[in-house]
This record gives structure tokens, C-alpha cells and sequence, in this order.
């Protein structure tokens, strides 16, 4: 398996795979402009500050803030990681098709049913203490999946676990549109998933391998109305 190495401090702000008015009436045009170009940026800037700095106390041989620096890149790693994972598992409305037949298996063989699975992350999601993630991940410790809280970005994770679906909780992601209703927020972007972009995910997970951009199978063609889903 090969990997392309990111230098010390070179994370970039993945591009958005759509218009920023594209997810309406879900979610507004300004919440994923802010979302995207404002909080979603200084996760990359932190984690490459984070990085820079560590190189440094290397070289120096100087690790007296270790803890502050290792948090930073925990927080701010972990924080990239996810919205680059939430761009992709989302599309408009009508364009993110129905759950592959790999994720329906897996989903059916440890949760019993999609039914099960669904109110159990949406539950989760809604439940996450103060900002967070609902996150599906596949274990490759278990062979299977597993529905996971996580307070922050870092907190509460299952070491080795492998996002392929991920719900971002954090206020930032939905107050300007749903306020206080988190669960509104939720239940509407159930809609949005992205089916093609998760069953990726999961095959790619299982090979134990995290893509932090859109694959081929999982584009689409935009339009304001919706339409079936059309990969090219």
C-alpha cells in the first residue's frame, strides 16, 4: 500500500464540491461559506502551526510546551480530518442516491436493520455533550461498524476505527439556520447524504485507507432542482 507524505505544515483547505448555495434549503449558502471558508480554515491553519512548531522544538531539542503543541495538532488534525470527510458525504437534495449494497450489509449485519441503525445515529448525534460529531466508522479491529460520539474533534475516539460517515454537531454547523433544534438540524441532513461517497468510503476503509476528497464515483452535476443521482 503507498501513501503520499504531507510535510510538516503544507495541509491544504480542501475545495468545496459544490456551490455554496447547493445544500438549500438544508443548509443556507452563508452558514456553509462561513463553515467552510472561516472554521474549516483554521483547523488547517492550526494543524500546519501546530506542525511548524514541532519541527522546531525538534531541532532544539526543546520540548517544554509538548503538551500544548500535542493538543493542537489532536484538536485541529482531528478537526481537518472531519469536515474534509463531512464535505464529501454530503450532496443537494436527490443527488446522494440510496445506501450501497456493501454499507446496506454491514449496516444490516450488526445493527439489525437501517431503521436501527438510523435512529441510533441520529440519536447519537443529537446526544454528543456540548460540540462534536456523530461519526459511523468501520473497525477493522471488529470487522465491522460501529456508531461513535465525539466531544470536539478528538475526544471519545476508538483507536484504529475509520470515519465513512460523519454528522458535524458543533454550532457553527447549524445554529444559523436551526438555532437550538439540533435534531431538526440532523433529521434534515439525513437527506443530504451522500450513499455512493459512503459505500466508497467503507471499501477504501476496509483497505485501510482515508481519502480527504471526493471521489470520481461520488460526483454530481449540480442543479437547483433535484434530480437523480448522475455520476460522470
Amino acid at each position: 500500500m503507498e501513501y503520499r507524505m504531507v510535510p510538516p505544515g503544507q495541509h491544504k483547505l480542501p475545495p468545496l464540491p459544490y456551490p455554496t448555495n447547493a445544500l438549500e434549503p438544508v443548509i443556507s449558502s452563508r452558514t456553509l461559506q462561513i463553515h467552510h471558508d472561516k472554521h474549516h480554515k483554521s483547523y488547517v491553519d492550526g494543524l500546519n502551526k501546530a506542525e511548524l512548531h514541532l519541527v522546531e522544538a525538534r531541532k532544539r531539542n526543546d520540548f517544554e510546551v509538548i503538551k500544548y503543541w500535542e493538543n493542537e495538532l489532536a484538536f485541529n488534525g482531528s478537526g481537518h480530518i472531519l469536515h474534509s470527510i463531512y464535505w464529501t458525504i454530503i450532496a443537494p437534495q436527490g443527488q446522494g442516491g440510496q445506501p450501497g449494497q456493501q454499507t446496506l450489509a454491514h449496516i444490516n449485519a450488526y445493527f439489525g436493520n437501517f431503521n436501527a441503525f438510523k435512529e441510533q445515529f441520529i440519536t447519537a448525534t443529537e446526544k454528543v455533550e456540548a460540540s462534536g460529531w456523530g461519526i459511523l466508522t468501520w473497525q477493522p479491529t471488529w470487522g465491522r461498524l460501529e456508531i461513535l460520539q465525539a466531544e470536539k474533534h478528538q475526544n471519545l475516539t476508538q483507536w484504529s476505527g475509520i470515519p465513512v460517515l460523519v454528522c458535524d454537531v458543533w454550532e457553527h454547523a447549524y445554529y444559523l439556520d436551526y438555532q437550538n433544534k439540533r435534531r431538526d438540524y440532523i433529521n434534515a441532513w439525513w437527506n443530504l447524504i451522500n450513499w455512493q461517497e459512503v459505500e466508497r468510503r467503507l471499501s477504501l476503509a476496509m483497505s485501510g485507507k482515508v481519502p480527504l476528497t471526493l471521489g470520481n464515483a461520488g460526483r454530481f452535476i449540480y442543479s437547483s432542482q433535484p434530480y437523480p443521482f448522475m455520476p460522470f
